[in-house]
């Protein structure tokens, strides 16, 4: 940084973003061995006045230093380029109806649970209701640390089997929801969009808003004509504000797509990703004949589908992030 010249080069945008990020790292470590030193002291405490009450302060602490050093130990493995970034996610429902829609919207519920959990803020950006129930597609910026780098596992298709609320005959329906996870680019990453390959459409915005709402063509739909990628925001009150979103997604999207087409032969070398279509479900979601979560990528699975829907979806997570990293992380705290 004391070099001439170093505040106008290119780099210095992405070197300044790996100290901060190395300087956060050190200072959680930091920050680890204190409450460690600390808690040294009060077991010490405990055993010379053999007070129980301590001892069991110390266990309380320790088990949540150990959630701690864990959190710590999963972001090692989140090193890729994008990995820090803000996410943004999409959903959209597969063919099926009232059935399909009313399952992306259960996604879209999970996802923003465990966003809670995480301490993350969400902003909707584009939201398209079913005409019954559930939701046709969603589309949400995921602001926080990692953001990316957690939710880039979810990527994929999600498969729900269950007995179906909308069918009287009480018959058992499968249904799919595809998942697309993009990082918010800064400034730094620039994609050149020829203003030829674009088809723009404005069409007046659906769903709970006032007076604003189905009153102008604010909402605006993009589609680029060479790949076939379609974007859309409806969610700000004008149309300039949801084209300069829409277009925010178009090149997170273009950029995913190039670097997946980058390292298409050595992910199909490692087999740890699969394309993003029907057919290739990373997770299934079973809630009859029995109830269980398996994950198609890692091998884990649970029972408790009300805890995963919830939110809960750490253990997906690590798990995905520990296989692709070659790694293994520490055991679970103790509870």
């Amino acid at each position: 940084m004391l070099q001439q010249g170093f505040w106008e080069s290119p780099g210095s945008k992405e070197l300044l973003k790996e100290r901060s990020l190395i300087t956060r790292q050190k200072e959680a470590v930091a920050e680890l061995e204190e409450k460690l030193e600390e808690l040294q002291l009060l077991l010490e405490m405990a055993q010379e006045e053999d007070d129980e009450v301590t001892f069991q302060e110390v266990r309380t602490e320790l088990s949540r230093l150990e959630k701690k050093i864990r959190r710590v130990e999963l972001q090692r493995l989140l090193s890729g380029t994008h990995d820090i970034n803000n996410a943004i996610v999409t959903i959209h429902s597969g063919a099926g109806g009232t059935e399909a829609q009313d399952w992306a919207d259960m996604l879209l519920r999970m996802y923003l649970r465990w966003c809670e959990r995480q301490g993350f803020e969400v902003r909707m950006l584009d939201l398209m209701p079913g005409e019954e129930a559930g939701v046709k597609s969603a589309t949400f910026l995921v602001k926080g640390q990692f953001a990316y780098g957690y939710l880039k596992s979810e990527a994929g298709v999600h498969r729900l089997v269950r007995i179906s609320p909308f069918d009287a005959s009480g018959r058992r329906h499968t249904s799919f929801a595809s998942v697309f996870v993009v990082p918010e680019l800064d400034e730094s990453i620039d994609v050149q969009i020829d203003e030829k390959d674009l088809r723009i459409d404005t069409y007046r915005a659906s769903g709970a808003g006032g007076q604003h709402v189905n009153k102008t063509s604010s909402a605006v739909r993009i589609t680029h004509i060479p790949t076939g990628i379609v974007v859309q925001c409806q969610n700000e009150r004008s149309q300039h504000k949801n084209k300069a979103i829409a277009m925010k997604i178009l090149k997170a999207r273009l950029y995913e797509l190039e670097r997946e087409k980058r390292n298409q032969e050595k992910q199909r070398l490692h087999d740890q990703k699969k394309d993003i279509g029907w057919g290739s479900q990373i997770r299934s979601y079973v809630m009859h004949p029995y109830q269980m979560v398996k994950d198609h990528r890692t091998g884990i699975e649970t029972g408790n589908v009300n805890d995963v829907m919830d939110g809960n979806i750490d253990r997906f997570i690590e798990g995905y992030l520990a296989q692709n990293a070659d790694s293994k992380l520490p055991h679970d705290p103790v509870s």
